[in-house]
Protein backbone atom coordinates (compact mmCIF):
# COMPACT_ATOMS: atom_id res chain seq x y z
CA UNK A 1 0.00 0.00 0.00
CA UNK A 2 1.47 3.13 -1.11
CA UNK A 3 0.67 6.60 0.88
CA UNK A 4 1.19 10.22 -1.08
CA UNK A 5 1.44 13.06 1.40
CA UNK A 6 1.08 16.39 0.69
CA UNK A 7 0.48 19.35 3.19
CA UNK A 8 0.21 22.92 3.73
CA UNK A 9 0.18 24.20 -0.10
CA UNK A 10 -1.18 27.74 0.86
CA UNK A 11 0.63 30.03 -1.55
CA UNK A 12 1.39 27.48 -4.70
CA UNK A 13 -1.63 28.17 -6.32
CA UNK A 14 0.00 31.12 -7.09
CA UNK A 15 2.47 29.85 -8.95
CA UNK A 16 0.11 27.40 -11.83
CA UNK A 17 3.58 26.00 -12.77
CA UNK A 18 4.36 24.65 -9.46
CA UNK A 19 0.95 23.56 -8.63
CA UNK A 20 0.83 21.67 -11.49
CA UNK A 21 3.69 20.20 -11.22
CA UNK A 22 2.64 18.58 -7.69
CA UNK A 23 -0.87 17.50 -9.80
CA UNK A 24 1.65 15.94 -12.93
CA UNK A 25 3.70 14.17 -9.89
CA UNK A 26 1.01 12.44 -7.89
CA UNK A 27 -0.85 11.35 -10.98
CA UNK A 28 2.81 9.66 -12.09
CA UNK A 29 3.42 7.76 -9.18
CA UNK A 30 0.01 6.57 -7.91
CA UNK A 31 -1.76 3.45 -8.60
CA UNK A 32 -4.62 1.38 -7.55
CA UNK A 33 -2.89 0.90 -3.97
CA UNK A 34 -2.46 4.50 -3.64
CA UNK A 35 -4.25 7.10 -0.45
CA UNK A 36 -3.59 10.32 -1.64
CA UNK A 37 -3.94 12.45 1.60
CA UNK A 38 -3.64 16.24 2.52
CA UNK A 39 -2.65 17.29 5.87
CA UNK A 40 -4.24 20.66 6.05
CA UNK A 41 -3.72 24.11 4.69
CA UNK A 42 -4.35 23.61 1.03
CA UNK A 43 -6.78 25.98 0.10
CA UNK A 44 -5.22 29.02 1.68
CA UNK A 45 -3.55 31.75 2.21
CA UNK A 46 -2.51 33.04 -0.87
CA UNK A 47 -3.53 35.91 -3.43
CA UNK A 48 -5.98 33.62 -5.24
CA UNK A 49 -7.23 32.12 -1.63
CA UNK A 50 -7.88 35.46 -1.27
CA UNK A 51 -9.89 36.59 -4.57
CA UNK A 52 -11.36 33.35 -4.79
CA UNK A 53 -12.07 32.39 -1.28
CA UNK A 54 -10.16 29.31 -1.33
CA UNK A 55 -12.26 27.76 -4.41
CA UNK A 56 -9.05 28.11 -6.63
CA UNK A 57 -7.99 24.39 -4.86
CA UNK A 58 -10.43 22.87 -6.09
CA UNK A 59 -8.88 23.37 -9.83
CA UNK A 60 -5.83 21.09 -8.25
CA UNK A 61 -8.36 18.54 -6.11
CA UNK A 62 -10.44 17.41 -9.06
CA UNK A 63 -7.23 16.68 -11.04
CA UNK A 64 -5.76 14.94 -8.21
CA UNK A 65 -8.96 13.64 -6.41
CA UNK A 66 -7.27 13.15 -2.85
CA UNK A 67 -8.70 10.60 -0.70
CA UNK A 68 -8.82 12.04 2.60
CA UNK A 69 -7.93 15.96 4.01
CA UNK A 70 -7.89 17.44 7.00
CA UNK A 71 -8.39 21.40 7.98
CA UNK A 72 -6.12 23.67 9.14
CA UNK A 73 -6.38 26.62 10.50
CA UNK A 74 -6.16 28.62 7.68
CA UNK A 75 -8.64 26.63 5.80
CA UNK A 76 -10.91 29.02 7.87
CA UNK A 77 -9.60 31.76 6.96
CA UNK A 78 -12.53 32.82 4.54
CA UNK A 79 -15.16 31.54 7.53
CA UNK A 80 -16.91 28.80 7.91
CA UNK A 81 -19.36 29.16 4.90
CA UNK A 82 -16.59 29.04 2.68
CA UNK A 83 -14.90 25.92 3.90
CA UNK A 84 -18.00 24.32 4.32
CA UNK A 85 -18.74 24.91 0.21
CA UNK A 86 -14.81 23.51 -0.22
CA UNK A 87 -16.19 20.48 1.84
CA UNK A 88 -19.09 20.18 -0.28
CA UNK A 89 -17.50 20.71 -3.89
CA UNK A 90 -14.42 18.55 -3.38
CA UNK A 91 -13.71 14.88 -3.77
CA UNK A 92 -11.90 13.89 -1.04
CA UNK A 93 -13.48 13.10 2.55
CA UNK A 94 -12.46 15.83 5.23
CA UNK A 95 -11.70 14.86 8.76
CA UNK A 96 -11.81 16.38 11.58
CA UNK A 97 -12.27 14.49 15.32
CA UNK A 98 -11.59 17.52 17.40
CA UNK A 99 -13.50 20.44 15.76
CA UNK A 100 -16.69 22.09 16.90
CA UNK A 101 -18.71 24.96 16.82
CA UNK A 102 -21.75 25.44 18.77
CA UNK A 103 -21.19 21.74 20.52
CA UNK A 104 -21.52 20.02 17.22
CA UNK A 105 -18.99 18.69 15.34
CA UNK A 106 -18.06 21.14 12.40
CA UNK A 107 -19.38 19.95 8.91
CA UNK A 108 -21.19 17.04 9.97
CA UNK A 109 -23.82 17.82 8.17
CA UNK A 110 -22.06 18.44 4.84
CA UNK A 111 -20.22 15.46 5.01
CA UNK A 112 -17.36 15.86 7.18
CA UNK A 113 -16.48 13.18 9.58
CA UNK A 114 -14.15 12.30 12.76
CA UNK A 115 -12.47 9.54 10.55
CA UNK A 116 -13.51 7.17 7.94
CA UNK A 117 -11.60 3.88 6.50
CA UNK A 118 -10.31 2.96 2.96
CA UNK A 119 -9.81 0.04 1.53
CA UNK A 120 -6.56 -0.68 -0.71
CA UNK A 121 -4.13 -3.14 -1.48
CA UNK A 122 -6.47 -5.55 0.31
CA UNK A 123 -5.64 -3.34 3.58
CA UNK A 124 -8.38 -1.96 5.36
CA UNK A 125 -7.17 1.72 6.23
CA UNK A 126 -8.33 3.62 9.09
CA UNK A 127 -7.90 7.18 8.75
CA UNK A 128 -8.33 10.31 11.31
CA UNK A 129 -7.92 13.34 11.07
CA UNK A 130 -7.13 16.59 13.42
CA UNK A 131 -6.29 19.82 13.74
CA UNK A 132 -4.22 22.43 16.12
CA UNK A 133 -5.97 23.52 19.10
CA UNK A 134 -4.67 26.73 18.30
CA UNK A 135 -7.22 27.36 15.63
CA UNK A 136 -10.00 29.62 17.39
CA UNK A 137 -6.89 31.60 18.65
CA UNK A 138 -4.73 31.97 15.99
CA UNK A 139 -7.21 32.49 12.79
CA UNK A 140 -9.91 35.14 13.74
CA UNK A 141 -12.41 34.00 11.24
CA UNK A 142 -12.43 30.51 13.20
CA UNK A 143 -12.66 32.23 17.21
CA UNK A 144 -16.10 30.92 17.35
CA UNK A 145 -14.54 27.31 17.15
CA UNK A 146 -13.83 24.72 20.19
CA UNK A 147 -10.93 22.57 19.19
CA UNK A 148 -10.44 19.47 21.80
CA UNK A 149 -7.33 18.15 22.66
CA UNK A 150 -5.95 16.07 19.35
CA UNK A 151 -4.64 13.14 21.60
CA UNK A 152 -7.66 12.28 23.43
CA UNK A 153 -9.54 12.23 19.68
CA UNK A 154 -6.87 10.16 18.32
CA UNK A 155 -7.42 7.87 21.02
CA UNK A 156 -11.11 7.70 20.53
CA UNK A 157 -11.28 6.84 17.15
CA UNK A 158 -8.54 4.53 17.07
CA UNK A 159 -10.22 2.45 20.31
CA UNK A 160 -13.16 2.47 17.22
CA UNK A 161 -11.44 1.71 13.95
CA UNK A 162 -9.77 -1.48 16.35
CA UNK A 163 -12.92 -2.50 17.11
CA UNK A 164 -13.85 -2.36 12.94
CA UNK A 165 -10.82 -4.63 12.42
CA UNK A 166 -8.62 -2.19 10.75
CA UNK A 167 -5.14 -3.66 9.47
CA UNK A 168 -3.43 0.11 9.88
CA UNK A 169 -4.57 3.25 11.53
CA UNK A 170 -3.13 6.57 10.07
CA UNK A 171 -3.75 10.08 11.42
CA UNK A 172 -3.96 13.30 9.28
CA UNK A 173 -2.52 15.63 12.29
CA UNK A 174 -2.45 19.60 11.78
CA UNK A 175 -0.51 20.36 14.65
CA UNK A 176 3.13 21.62 15.93
CA UNK A 177 3.19 18.21 18.42
CA UNK A 178 2.47 15.64 16.79
CA UNK A 179 4.50 13.78 18.85
CA UNK A 180 2.40 13.35 21.73
CA UNK A 181 -0.38 11.10 19.12
CA UNK A 182 2.88 8.71 18.62
CA UNK A 183 3.59 8.08 22.22
CA UNK A 184 0.09 7.70 23.44
CA UNK A 185 -2.12 6.20 20.94
CA UNK A 186 -2.00 3.15 18.85
CA UNK A 187 -1.17 4.38 15.08
CA UNK A 188 0.57 3.35 12.83
CA UNK A 189 1.32 6.47 10.56
CA UNK A 190 0.98 10.24 11.27
CA UNK A 191 1.11 13.08 8.09
CA UNK A 192 2.09 15.90 9.50
CA UNK A 193 1.01 19.21 8.56
CA UNK A 194 1.75 22.70 10.12
CA UNK A 195 4.91 23.24 11.09
CA UNK A 196 6.49 24.29 7.48
CA UNK A 197 9.65 22.07 7.29
CA UNK A 198 10.46 18.68 5.81
CA UNK A 199 10.48 15.59 8.83
CA UNK A 200 10.81 12.20 8.91
CA UNK A 201 11.11 10.42 11.86
CA UNK A 202 10.23 7.04 13.56
CA UNK A 203 8.83 7.56 17.27
CA UNK A 204 8.42 4.04 18.59
CA UNK A 205 6.44 2.04 16.16
CA UNK A 206 4.82 4.70 14.60
CA UNK A 207 6.06 6.83 11.75
CA UNK A 208 5.94 10.42 11.30
CA UNK A 209 6.44 12.47 7.74
CA UNK A 210 5.56 16.36 7.16
CA UNK A 211 6.55 17.74 4.02
CA UNK A 212 7.58 21.01 3.08
CA UNK A 213 5.00 24.04 2.76
CA UNK A 214 4.40 25.57 -0.74
CA UNK A 215 3.54 23.04 -2.72
CA UNK A 216 7.49 21.44 -3.69
CA UNK A 217 7.74 18.52 -1.68
CA UNK A 218 5.57 15.09 -1.30
CA UNK A 219 6.33 12.08 0.30
CA UNK A 220 5.77 8.87 -1.06
CA UNK A 221 5.01 5.85 1.91
CA UNK A 222 4.92 2.63 1.15
CA UNK A 223 3.26 -0.27 3.67
CA UNK A 224 5.25 -3.59 2.95
CA UNK A 225 3.11 -6.46 4.18
CA UNK A 226 5.26 -7.24 6.35
CA UNK A 227 4.70 -4.20 8.31
CA UNK A 228 7.95 -2.33 7.47
CA UNK A 229 7.75 0.37 5.70
CA UNK A 230 10.24 2.86 3.31
CA UNK A 231 9.70 6.52 2.52
CA UNK A 232 10.70 8.28 -0.66
CA UNK A 233 10.83 12.20 -0.87
CA UNK A 234 9.89 14.07 -4.55
CA UNK A 235 10.15 17.30 -5.21
CA UNK A 236 8.52 19.02 -7.98
CA UNK A 237 11.34 20.63 -9.94
CA UNK A 238 11.47 18.13 -12.70
CA UNK A 239 8.07 16.84 -12.04
CA UNK A 240 5.20 16.13 -15.24
CA UNK A 241 3.14 19.30 -15.74
CA UNK A 242 -0.63 19.10 -15.31
CA UNK A 243 -1.79 21.11 -18.29
CA UNK A 244 -4.95 21.66 -17.02
CA UNK A 245 -4.49 23.10 -13.70
CA UNK A 246 -2.17 25.70 -14.63
CA UNK A 247 -4.54 26.80 -17.10
CA UNK A 248 -7.59 26.71 -14.67
CA UNK A 249 -5.19 28.39 -12.66
CA UNK A 250 -3.70 30.96 -14.91
CA UNK A 251 -7.79 31.55 -15.95
CA UNK A 252 -8.50 32.55 -12.33
CA UNK A 253 -5.34 34.90 -11.76
CA UNK A 254 -6.18 36.75 -15.25
CA UNK A 255 -9.91 37.44 -14.24
CA UNK A 256 -8.49 38.66 -10.73
CA UNK A 257 -6.67 41.69 -12.57
CA UNK A 258 -3.62 41.54 -10.50
CA UNK A 259 -0.99 42.15 -12.34
CA UNK A 260 -0.75 45.78 -12.10
CA UNK A 261 2.89 46.56 -11.88
CA UNK A 262 3.51 49.04 -8.92
CA UNK A 263 7.12 49.50 -8.04
CA UNK A 264 10.66 47.52 -9.77
CA UNK A 265 13.12 46.23 -7.55
CA UNK A 266 16.55 46.00 -8.80
CA UNK A 267 18.17 43.83 -6.24
CA UNK A 268 16.08 40.93 -5.50
CA UNK A 269 14.22 40.60 -1.68
CA UNK A 270 14.74 36.79 -0.09
CA UNK A 271 11.53 35.58 1.34
CA UNK A 272 12.31 32.26 2.72
CA UNK A 273 11.24 31.15 6.27
CA UNK A 274 15.13 30.87 7.09
CA UNK A 275 15.26 34.63 6.41
CA UNK A 276 12.09 35.87 8.14
CA UNK A 277 12.80 34.01 11.40
CA UNK A 278 16.12 34.45 12.02
CA UNK A 279 16.52 37.97 12.58
CA UNK A 280 16.52 41.14 10.53
CA UNK A 281 15.48 40.59 7.15
CA UNK A 282 15.24 43.18 3.74
CA UNK A 283 11.30 41.37 3.32
CA UNK A 284 10.80 41.74 7.10
CA UNK A 285 11.83 45.96 6.79
CA UNK A 286 9.94 46.28 4.16
CA UNK A 287 6.92 45.91 5.32
CA UNK A 288 7.37 46.87 8.88
CA UNK A 289 8.49 49.88 7.32
CA UNK A 290 5.51 50.18 5.19
CA UNK A 291 3.12 50.10 8.19
CA UNK A 292 5.52 52.93 10.14
CA UNK A 293 5.09 54.91 6.98
CA UNK A 294 1.12 54.47 5.83
CA UNK A 295 0.35 55.43 9.95
CA UNK A 296 2.81 57.59 10.85
CA UNK A 297 3.24 55.50 14.10
CA UNK A 298 6.74 55.37 16.19
CA UNK A 299 7.34 51.86 15.82
CA UNK A 300 6.10 49.22 13.16
CA UNK A 301 5.91 45.18 13.84
CA UNK A 302 5.44 42.50 11.61
CA UNK A 303 5.45 39.34 12.90
CA UNK A 304 7.82 36.53 10.92
CA UNK A 305 5.23 34.05 10.47
CA UNK A 306 2.94 36.70 9.20
CA UNK A 307 5.07 37.27 5.58
CA UNK A 308 4.93 34.09 3.49
CA UNK A 309 7.42 32.11 1.40
CA UNK A 310 7.93 31.97 -2.36
CA UNK A 311 10.24 33.46 -4.66
CA UNK A 312 12.69 36.21 -4.53
CA UNK A 313 10.84 40.00 -5.13
CA UNK A 314 12.40 41.40 -8.15
CA UNK A 315 12.47 42.64 -11.21
CA UNK A 316 8.72 44.27 -12.05
CA UNK A 317 6.21 44.10 -8.42
CA UNK A 318 2.69 43.84 -9.20
CA UNK A 319 -0.34 43.81 -7.07
CA UNK A 320 -0.68 40.42 -6.70
CA UNK A 321 3.20 40.02 -5.42
CA UNK A 322 2.96 42.22 -2.63
CA UNK A 323 -0.61 40.94 -1.48
CA UNK A 324 1.13 37.43 -1.41
CA UNK A 325 3.81 38.68 1.51
CA UNK A 326 0.85 39.03 3.53
CA UNK A 327 -1.96 37.60 2.30
CA UNK A 328 -4.40 38.20 5.07
CA UNK A 329 -7.40 40.36 5.12
CA UNK A 330 -6.28 42.01 8.31
CA UNK A 331 -6.27 45.70 8.42
CA UNK A 332 -3.02 47.54 9.94
CA UNK A 333 -3.79 49.28 13.62
CA UNK A 334 -2.08 51.37 15.69
CA UNK A 335 -1.56 50.69 19.15
CA UNK A 336 -1.07 52.83 22.39
CA UNK A 337 1.69 51.28 24.64
CA UNK A 338 3.77 52.62 27.63
CA UNK A 339 7.60 52.24 27.52
CA UNK A 340 7.74 49.44 29.54
CA UNK A 341 5.24 47.60 27.42
CA UNK A 342 6.96 47.90 24.42
CA UNK A 343 10.16 46.82 26.50
CA UNK A 344 7.95 43.46 27.34
CA UNK A 345 6.53 43.15 23.65
CA UNK A 346 9.82 43.05 22.29
CA UNK A 347 11.55 40.50 25.45
CA UNK A 348 8.41 38.32 23.81
CA UNK A 349 10.17 38.11 19.90
CA UNK A 350 12.37 35.74 20.84
CA UNK A 351 11.54 31.82 20.14
CA UNK A 352 13.52 31.26 23.48
CA UNK A 353 10.95 32.58 25.64
CA UNK A 354 7.81 32.35 23.51
CA UNK A 355 6.84 28.54 22.64
CA UNK A 356 5.89 29.15 19.19
CA UNK A 357 8.22 27.61 16.38
CA UNK A 358 11.53 26.71 16.99
CA UNK A 359 13.31 28.31 19.95
CA UNK A 360 16.14 29.84 17.79
CA UNK A 361 13.56 31.70 15.93
CA UNK A 362 13.41 35.95 15.70
CA UNK A 363 9.51 36.61 15.43
CA UNK A 364 9.40 40.24 15.07
CA UNK A 365 10.29 42.54 12.07
CA UNK A 366 10.68 46.11 13.28
CA UNK A 367 10.49 49.90 11.72
CA UNK A 368 11.96 52.43 14.25
CA UNK A 369 13.73 50.81 16.93
CA UNK A 370 16.44 48.67 17.43
CA UNK A 371 17.19 45.55 19.84
CA UNK A 372 19.83 43.79 20.57
CA UNK A 373 19.00 40.01 22.51
CA UNK A 374 21.68 37.90 24.60
CA UNK A 375 21.20 34.64 23.20
CA UNK A 376 23.27 32.95 25.62
CA UNK A 377 21.00 34.82 28.70
CA UNK A 378 17.83 34.67 26.60
CA UNK A 379 17.36 38.85 27.63
CA UNK A 380 17.00 41.44 26.40
CA UNK A 381 20.14 43.86 26.64
CA UNK A 382 18.99 47.24 24.82
CA UNK A 383 16.10 48.55 23.37
CA UNK A 384 16.11 52.29 21.31
CA UNK A 385 13.05 53.88 19.41
CA UNK A 386 13.51 56.96 17.23
CA UNK A 387 17.43 56.37 18.18
CA UNK A 388 16.71 57.31 21.77
CA UNK A 389 16.98 54.87 24.55
CA UNK A 390 13.10 53.43 25.62
CA UNK A 391 11.01 55.59 28.75
CA UNK A 392 9.01 53.06 30.42
CA UNK A 393 6.54 56.18 31.45
CA UNK A 394 6.39 57.44 27.99
CA UNK A 395 4.15 56.57 25.47
CA UNK A 396 4.57 55.17 22.04
CA UNK A 397 2.70 53.99 19.11
CA UNK A 398 3.16 51.07 17.30
CA UNK A 399 1.57 50.23 13.82
CA UNK A 400 1.12 46.12 13.06
CA UNK A 401 -1.22 43.62 11.78
CA UNK A 402 -4.65 43.31 13.76
CA UNK A 403 -4.13 39.82 14.23
CA UNK A 404 -0.87 40.47 16.83
CA UNK A 405 -3.83 42.09 19.62
CA UNK A 406 -6.56 39.49 19.51
CA UNK A 407 -3.92 36.16 19.81
CA UNK A 408 -2.30 35.46 23.25
CA UNK A 409 -0.04 33.00 21.32
CA UNK A 410 2.66 35.63 19.78
CA UNK A 411 3.24 39.24 21.69
CA UNK A 412 0.88 38.71 24.19
CA UNK A 413 1.94 42.39 26.29
CA UNK A 414 -0.24 43.65 23.15
CA UNK A 415 -4.25 43.57 23.46
CA UNK A 416 -6.92 44.71 22.23
CA UNK A 417 -7.19 47.35 24.71
CA UNK A 418 -3.95 49.07 23.08
CA UNK A 419 -5.71 49.32 19.71
CA UNK A 420 -6.85 53.57 18.86
CA UNK A 421 -7.37 53.12 15.38
CA UNK A 422 -7.54 51.00 11.99
CA UNK A 423 -6.78 51.14 8.75
CA UNK A 424 -6.55 49.51 5.71
CA UNK A 425 -5.65 45.79 5.28
CA UNK A 426 -2.11 44.87 5.07
CA UNK A 427 -1.05 44.36 1.33
CA UNK A 428 -3.04 47.97 0.86
CA UNK A 429 -0.64 49.50 2.88
CA UNK A 430 2.12 47.69 1.32
CA UNK A 431 1.00 48.79 -2.33
CA UNK A 432 0.41 52.55 -1.51
CA UNK A 433 4.19 52.31 0.35
CA UNK A 434 5.85 51.12 -2.65
CA UNK A 435 3.93 53.59 -5.03
CA UNK A 436 5.06 55.92 -3.58
CA UNK A 437 8.44 54.86 -1.83
CA UNK A 438 9.59 52.33 -3.79
CA UNK A 439 10.69 49.01 -2.59
CA UNK A 440 14.68 48.81 -1.63
CA UNK A 441 14.55 47.96 1.68
CA UNK A 442 18.56 47.14 3.64
CA UNK A 443 19.63 45.61 6.66
CA UNK A 444 20.70 48.55 8.80
CA UNK A 445 21.18 46.94 12.45
CA UNK A 446 17.29 46.78 13.80
CA UNK A 447 17.78 43.33 15.58
CA UNK A 448 21.55 42.64 16.48
CA UNK A 449 22.91 39.76 18.82
CA UNK A 450 24.48 40.48 22.09
CA UNK A 451 27.58 39.16 20.16
CA UNK A 452 27.99 41.12 17.43
CA UNK A 453 30.58 43.90 18.47
CA UNK A 454 29.95 45.78 15.08
CA UNK A 455 27.99 48.76 16.66
CA UNK A 456 28.38 49.96 20.57
CA UNK A 457 25.53 48.10 23.05
CA UNK A 458 24.96 51.80 24.64
CA UNK A 459 22.01 52.69 26.49
CA UNK A 460 21.25 49.10 27.67
CA UNK A 461 17.77 48.80 29.69
CA UNK A 462 17.68 49.00 33.34
CA UNK A 463 18.50 45.66 34.99
CA UNK A 464 15.44 45.54 36.80
CA UNK A 465 13.40 45.32 33.46
CA UNK A 466 15.73 42.71 31.51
Amino acid sequence: MRLLHYSDLENAYDDPDRIGRLAGLIDSLRDDTTIVAGTGDNTGPGVLALTEDGEQSLDFFEEVEPAVDTPGNHDFDHGYDALRGLVESSPQIWLGANIELDGEPFGSEIGMRPWTIVERAGYRIGIVGVTTPTTPAITPPAGDLTVTDPVSAVANATETLRERGVDVIVVLAHLADDDQIALQCDVDVILGGHVHADRVRRLDDTLLTRPRAGGNTLYEIILEDDGTASVNRHTVDDAPVSEAVVHALQVRKRRAGLQTVVATVDRPIERTDATTHRGESRIGNFVADAYRWYTGADVGLQNAGGIRGGKPLAGDITVADLIGIVPFEEPVVTARLTGAEMVELLREASGQVIDIGEPDWWHAHLSGAEVVWDRTEDSLVNVRIGGEPVDPTVEYTLATSAYLPVTEYEFPTLSETHVVSEGPVQYDVLVEYARNMGIDPSIDGRIRWSDDRSRPLDASIPAADK
